[in-house]
């Protein structure tokens, strides 16, 4: 009773501090809406033939609005659960720890934000180096309201009497947290591992490994947060957040805007080049047919190609001869004009050569009735109609979707292949392209790799009108341009994965960048690492300084759980390089072994048993192949918190519990099957049960039985 009675004290001593910071936010709030009118009142009326002053007011204008917008913004992500720690040090303090630093009228400190220097012993602080903390408190809100305190003492030696001790802490309460479809950030129970990654330098390479579980996409993402937090004039031309998949950007998609930050831009792999998104993933085989550096000589190849429909003869009427230039000449011609580089930059080469040309061969025609003056020939022929039209069809603009479907055309991907695949791999590269249903993501590298071989196409005319309204979208900030490639800082996850082609991607967008890196080699899928490795090095620059960490605590599965997962792997990975699980729940995963045609009943029963038995959300997860067969079969539970994810799309996601179908199915559909089944089994948190047709998915003793 006494316990309960000092922590109500407790609860309601934060609660008044808790509330004058809401007051104050009300005070920010308002203020910022005052500003933002302000600005909006700025240079009314002003047009198209503004003045010099009218267009400075503009200017303080989209200022005004952008400062005033952003910090409503701020207010409005940070609201919830603002205040959740607490420092008491060894000099007196009380310092509380939020999501933003606040000030009161008289410039107070009322809220320290988390990104500040003076935050970090809140993460990095311990028993043996308390970094002259005496108490860390962990407290819980639910909107304005304080509904619990925890916490943990750092100098019990040193505590000044009196000074209460309550709860039991706050990281394993947030791990039995049912999960959502959103990520959450993890500001409250950041651990000192992950918060020295997050308060790393922010130039050159920071590379963050993990295994599965361990908070690296968290860590992530919340350094992005700090950086912007503490360089945010430097890194203002851009931060870039590289997924693996839609599903998983969507997944993170909170995460920044939760602790107030807007303006990092967030894309998939398929999404990296404007104007060509995708979301289709090929098969592992084709995909490591067009990931690897090969298919740089194969594009170049097809680049010189004549394009399909192209005429293949010209003739042209001329001081009454018929000067004519055949198939073999108009290639020789084509071929000489490659050699200046991207041709969609050398259509006036492409006309001078054709002029040329033909004015050498009026030479060979030449007699005692016919000698035309070469200059005067090549100015009459370049100026005539009939040229230009034959000039606009044999030297088109050329698009990078357009030269990539030509590989659906065999033998022209055949000559351009010659001697760099094999017949399988032209066999199995035409079939993809030759599909109806969109580009995959790993073709997106391959467009991104032809529009820079093409060249970007000839520019139009812009209709004149009002910059103000042509170039700024509502926000008042410049559009960014396509293909934008100056991101002063470019986080990637899941770096394992990504191919030696999508290294290339990635380097022309960070050619000036900083880079976080986040991975985990043991779950690699790409089955030539030594190359994606060498790829990524060039990308990156050699001279780039690098640092790393390692974080290795599994905080997502229960050690039941994460048990099966590991020995799933077999000896694809030794102790040292997988994380470990601190959390038991003394439930074991269950693994049964049905009959091929019980599968569907029993996958749809597992399901609508762990959707009965957990809080939050439930996955099946088959091979990638068979998620809309899967999702047939459960199509029927009428239930919002399920979700049939395939077997590469699950990867970097949580789920409260998980259904996997058929493992040997995860083991055959890519070189690299054992390493997907591993991720696969990790993503539950709190239930896993696995439905096989056979027990040889387990190695060793660890096989399921029926």
């Amino acid at each position: 009773m006494l316990d309960a009675t000092i922590r109500q004290a407790e609860i309601a001593a934060e609660q008044e501090h808790v509330d004058r910071v809401y007051t104050r936010l009300a005070e920010l709030r308002a203020e910022a809406e005052t500003m933002r009118a302000k600005g909006y009142e700025l240079a009314h009326g002003a047009g198209q033939e503004a003045t010099f002053e009218q267009a400075a007011m503009l200017f303080d204008r989209d200022a005004m609005v952008r400062y005033a917008n952003r910090l409503l913004q701020a207010l409005d992500a940070e609201h919830e659960g603002l205040v959740f720690g607490r420092l008491d040090t060894t000099d007196g303090q009380a310092l509380r720890i939020g999501r933003m630093g606040v000030r009161d009228a008289e410039h107070h400190n009322l809220v320290t934000d988390w990104r500040a220097p003076a935050a970090a012993a809140f993460y990095q602080a311990t028993p043996q180096e308390p970094m002259d903390v005496l108490r860390r408190r962990v407290i819980h809100c639910s909107g304005e309201t304080v509904t619990n305190v925890d916490d943990e003492p750092l100098m019990p030696e040193a505590l000044p009497e009196g000074m209460p001790i309550i709860g039991e802490g706050a990281l394993m309460a947030a791990l039995g947290r049912a999960r959502g479809e959103a990520m959450h950030n993890i500001v409250a129970t950041i651990q000192r591992e992950q918060d020295e990654a997050i308060r790393a330098p922010a130039g050159g390479v920071t590379e963050i490994t993990g295994g599965p579980g361990t908070g690296k996409t968290a860590v992530a993402l919340h350094r992005v947060a700090y950086l912007l937090y503490r360089e945010r004039r430097r890194l203002g031309t851009g931060v870039l957040v590289v997924g693996p998949s839609p599903v998983f950007t969507s997944y993170i998609s909170r995460v920044l805007p939760s602790m107030g930050e807007t303006s990092a831009e967030l894309r998939s792999l398929g999404e990296l080049l404007d104007g060509a998104p995708a979301t289709r993933v090929d098969p592992p085989a084709v995909n490591a047919v067009k990931g690897s550096t090969r298919m740089v000589r194969v594009l170049r190849r097809l680049v010189r190609q004549t394009p399909p429909d192209t005429p293949t003869e010209m003739r042209i009427v001329y001081g009454g001869e018929v000067i004519r230039l055949d198939a073999r000449e108009l290639d020789r011609v084509r071929r000489r004009v490659h050699r200046a580089g991207q041709p969609n930059q050398h259509r006036v080469d492409a006309a001078e050569a054709l002029l040329e040309a033909l004015a050498r061969k009026a030479e060979e025609y030449a007699d005692e009735t016919f000698r035309p003056d070469r200059a005067e020939m090549v100015h009459e022929l370049g100026e005539r109609m009939e040229f230009h039209r034959f000039l606009v069809r044999w030297w088109p603009v050329l698009s990078p979707t357009w030269v990539l479907s030509w590989l659906r055309d065999r033998d022209r991907l055949a000559r351009a292949a010659k001697g760099v695949l094999d017949r399988e791999e032209i066999d199995l590269l035409a079939g993809s392209v030759a599909e109806a249903d969109g580009w995959s993501t790993a073709d997106v590298a391959l467009l991104d790799e032809l529009r820079v071989l093409l060249g970007p196409p000839p520019k139009r005319r812009r209709r004149t009108g009002s910059p103000h309204s042509d170039d700024r979208p509502s926000d008042g900030r410049p559009r960014r341009p396509e293909h934008y490639d100056e991101y002063s800082h470019i986080v990637v996850d899941e770096v394992q994965d990504v191919s030696p082609m999508q290294w290339r991607m990635l380097g022309r967008r960070g050619r000036y960048a900083s880079w976080t890196l986040v991975g985990d080699p043991v779950q690699t899928s790409w089955p030539t690492p030594e190359e994606a490795a060498g790829a990524r090095d060039e990308a990156l620059g050699s001279a780039r300084t690098r640092r790393r960490y390692r974080l290795r605590t599994n905080y997502r599965n229960s050690a039941e759980i994460f048990g099966v997962a590991a020995a799933a792997l077999g000896d694809l990975a030794g102790d040292d390089d997988l994380p470990k699980a601190v959390r038991s729940t003394g439930v074991a995963p269950v693994v049964s072994v049905v009959a091929a045609d019980a599968l569907a009943d029993a996958t749809r029963a597992t399901a609508a048993e762990l959707l009965s038995t957990v809080d939050g959300t439930v996955a099946v997860i088959p091979a990638m192949d068979r998620v809309d067969e899967v999702r047939e079969w459960v199509s029927g539970l009428a239930d919002d918190r399920l979700r049939v994810v395939g077997s590469l799309d699950s990867k970097g996601l949580e789920y409260d519990g998980v259904v996997l179908v058929e493992p040997t199915d995860l083991l055959n559909e890519s070189p690299t099957g054992r390493r997907a089944l591993y991720v696969a089994l990790t993503r539950a948190t709190q239930r896993l049960t696995v439905l096989a047709t056979d027990d040889t998915w387990l190695p060793g003793r660890a096989r399921a039985r029926p």
